[in-house]
């Protein structure tokens, strides 16, 4: 995610904490931009996640798997 939109998120955030408030437009526009910074971490935190390996202590690598649901 782009700074500029991150520093768009705390910007809404500090305004939303003032006695003026966030205008409706300003609540969308803040809802969207933090749903596209909670799905970059994500994908972040997954790719990460895609190549990390567990060591046990004989040395074996073990690749980390995703958990299936049931």
């Amino acid at each position: 995610m782009e700074q500029s939109k991150i520093d768009r998120i705390n910007e809404l955030a500090r305004k939303s904490r003032t006695s003026e408030g966030l205008t409706q437009e300003e609540k969308e526009e803040q809802a969207i931009l933090r749903n596209e910074y909670v799905q970059s971490f994500k994908n972040s935190l997954i790719s990460q996640l895609e190549n990390t390996y567990i060591v046990d202590e004989k040395g074996n690598k073990t690749k980390v798997q995703r958990k299936i649901k049931h």
